[in-house]
């Protein structure tokens, strides 16, 4: 029989990369419901092919356009949700698995509503675990749900420790491309464009992440998701820069052994992980060839010129409400970057400042996290000079 699939993000990247995974497939797996911002035109092609029996738009604007209202129309045998509410109502439908790759916060209160539905949550956004780590921890205690990573470097963690006895970890190494502008003297940051920042050198990504890669800001983020997945502390957590991004991830055992997760740079792996653990099947997303890659270099990671990094390791330790913080401070500064508003060097100080200034709550339920999110967005803001 085949298992349900439901994609939270399907007109992103991620989500194209698990419909591309998905034709692969075949008929293994089902799709039951698609959510999208506000690309209807893409959405409806996805419908179109896939057939869905529900398919969910979140963006206000999206659901009060003709080209929505339209489609509703063209396609009667799919139920259409309407608004915020419509994708969370869309996670909490029973399906075997439920992809979560929408980008921020946006995706924190549809990822816990799938948390008490889906069989397996396959997770791409990885600000669920920054802002509610210990929330979804406890929900996973309680209701037995899965969670498999769906990020590069977790998914090449998960298959990695799964293999070792937790006592033998010493620590584990998050790898990072360095971003866009890696190669850019750190006194020309703040005069970079936009259209210069997104030009990652190796991963086909979104903005807001692409933007994120470049601060490192995306791989602090991550050090806090490896905390929540892995049960590691933070001083046993490492990042490396590594720009040829193969290898995706490493384990130290405390013998002094490195066990490192190599393959070629395409998402459709680690999806294809997700979906399938903990099988593995011959796949056409193509296979690495060390001979043609001939090196592979590494290096520490500079704090000064990555300053969102000790950022991520303060919020991560301190917990209680600051990561929320942390995160909806980073929205607000990088969506300023690409508007123009600020330059590249202020996305952290913005951060910086919100996180000073937020009084954290400890041990908070997720009405506090959303009340800071909120809080930390509307300082952020005024400190952009934005209403």
């Amino acid at each position: 029989m085949s298992k349900t699939v439901s994609i939270l993000g399907s007109t992103g990247s991620i989500g194209r990369t698990c419909l591309r995974v998905l034709r692969f497939l075949g008929d293994d797996f089902q799709v039951y419901g698609l959510a999208c911002g506000g690309n209807i035109g893409l959405l409806e092609r996805q419908i179109q092919e896939f057939k869905p029996a529900a398919a969910a738009v979140g963006a206000a604007s999206a659901v009060t356009s003709e080209e929505y209202r339209t489609l509703k129309k063209k396609y009667p045998g799919t139920e259409f949700l309407d608004g915020e509410d419509g994708v969370t109502e869309l996670a909490g439908r029973r399906v075997d698995v439920l992809v979560s790759a929408i980008v921020g916060a946006a995706g924190l209160k549809p990822t816990l509503a799938g948390l008490d539905a889906a069989g397996r949550i396959a997770l791409a956004n990885k600000e669920t675990l920054v802002m509610a780590g210990d929330i979804v921890r406890k929900r996973l205690a309680s209701n037995g749900a899965e969670l498999v990573p769906v990020d590069s470097e977790h998914s090449a963690l998960f298959s990695l420790i799964r293999t070792i006895e937790p006592s033998d970890v010493l620590r584990i190494i998050l790898t990072a491309s360095g971003g866009s502008l890696r190669g850019l003297p750190a006194s020309d940051l703040s005069s970079v464009t936009p259209e210069r920042a997104l030009e990652h050198p190796t991963w086909e990504m979104g903005s807001k992440i692409t933007i994120d890669s470049a601060t490192l800001m995306n791989k602090g983020f991550e050090v806090i998701e490896a905390h929540f997945l892995f049960g590691v502390e933070y001083d046993r957590i490492d990042v490396l820069l590594h720009p040829e991004s193969i290898v995706h991830s490493l384990v130290e055992t405390v013998d002094g052994g490195l066990y490192a997760y190599l393959s070629v740079t395409d998402m459709a792996l680690p999806v294809l992980a997700a979906f399938m653990h903990p099988r593995r099947l011959k796949n056409p997303f193509g296979r690495l060839r060390l001979e043609e890659v001939g090196r592979l270099t590494f290096a520490s990671c500079d704090r000064s010129r990555y300053p969102a990094l000790d950022l991520c390791y303060a919020a991560g330790r301190r917990g209680g409400t600051l990561p929320a913080v942390l995160n909806a401070a980073n929205e607000v500064a990088v969506n300023a970057f690409l508007e123009g508003r600020i330059p590249f060097t202020d996305i952290v100080k913005v951060v910086e400042t919100a996180m000073e200034r937020h009084r954290v709550a400890d041990d908070p339920g997720i009405e506090e996290i959303f009340e800071a999110d909120r809080e930390a967005r509307e300082l952020s803001r005024s400190l952009i000079g934005v209403n």
